[in-house]
């Protein structure tokens, strides 16, 4: 394994915050997983566990060992009538899995196209867009204890998804307690993609490329190709202008309180949940309080889409995690007074 000291993160992190690892280990496999662990000097309650950087605000230097998963692979393991399934390694790019997958002719993934990270910390969040979520397509991964050493097998019910959340989000409680967050370290993750395909097109933007087009039945590589012009539409690049993508979750309300705040702002953006639940729009929420295009600092609000935290100082000037968790703070207050909702974000902050 490669093991690094007083490592530059700017890199490592989509934000393109400056911070320093005071250690950083390269895992390129899970023979290097494994002797880790068993070194007499590993603590593994004392590491970062870092992929591609696309969901973390570093708001500091980072003092423990920061653990860089570059586990690289993709193959399909079975396929039959009903379908396929495939695996990649931990380390891989997800947009270059999903682009790859569809380049074999086995769709499924195309809705989470663009989606930046890796493979192994898709799992982690359920990433999710354009009505499609991981745990739809999840078959099972494989991890590693951290603090046994224990090869691990983790089926769909074993990983407790839910919106943007898993196991491995949660610390354990208890000893039967079944959190993951910091102890399992994910080294290959499984998609089963059933052969009986249908496009997902229930979101308005999705409808939008339908009428725009005219193409009313689109093959899975249309559909991949209209959702990573939407993204880059709505989305800055992060190679030009930092960010972290969507910046907090959508929050859900109970019909009562959706109908509450319409009557008050009938404009709201609103999804009816299966559940009887209903998902508001946190971007139209920020917007609706004046934020879009806002500074504070060197962090700011994207003007196309009040969702999307950036950095205004650029790989040079960059703004400070500080300033960012300053930023979404004030967003919180102004939504919570305005509306009575909650943001939560969505990226780990360390």
């Amino acid at each position: 394994m490669v093991v690094e000291n007083h490592v530059s993160l700017q890199p490592f992190n989509t934000f393109g915050i400056a911070a320093r690892a005071q250690r950083l280990v390269r895992l390129r496999s899970e023979d290097e997983v494994l002797a880790l662990v068993r070194h007499p000097d590993w603590r593994p309650r004392e590491t970062f566990i870092l992929g591609g950087g696309s969901n973390i605000v570093l708001t500091g230097d980072v003092r423990t060992l920061v653990l860089k998963v570059e586990l690289s692979g993709r193959r399909l393991l079975h396929e039959d009538e009903r379908g396929w399934l495939v695996e990649a390694a931990a380390g891989e790019n997800w947009h270059a899995f999903v682009q790859w997958t569809l380049e074999q002719g086995w769709p499924g993934l195309e809705n989470l196209a663009l989606i930046p990270g890796t493979v192994g910390a898709a799992p982690v969040q359920n990433i999710g867009a354009y009505g499609v979520e991981l745990q739809d397509r999840f078959h099972s991964l494989d991890a590693i204890d951290l603090e046994t050493g224990q090869r691990l097998t983790l089926q769909h019910e074993h990983c407790a998804f839910g919106y943007r959340d898993s196991v491995f989000k949660h610390e354990r409680s208890g000893a039967r307690g079944m959190g993951l967050k910091g102890r399992a370290l994910i080294t290959r993750v499984r998609f089963w993609l059933p052969r009986r395909w249908r496009p997902q097109l229930d979101y308005q933007d999705l409808q939008r490329k339908v009428a725009e087009t005219g193409i009313t039945d689109p093959t899975p590589q249309q559909v991949a190709d209209w959702v990573c012009a939407i993204r880059r539409a709505k989305l800055p690049d992060p190679a030009q202008l930092g960010n972290a993508g969507s910046f907090f979750k959508n929050p859900t309300v109970t019909p009562e309180q959706c109908a509450d705040i319409i009557g008050r702002d009938p404009k709201l953006v609103h999804y009816p949940m299966p559940d009887g639940s209903v998902k508001l729009a946190a971007g139209w929420l920020i917007d609706a309080c004046g934020w879009k295009g806002k500074t504070v600092g060197r962090a700011g609000v994207y003007e196309k889409q009040a969702l999307v935290l950036v950095n205004r100082g650029g790989r040079e000037h960059p703004c400070t995690g500080g300033e960012v968790m300053t930023l979404a703070r004030m967003i919180q207050t102004s939504v919570y007074e305005r509306f009575g909702i909650r943001l939560e974000p969505e990226p780990v902050v360390v």
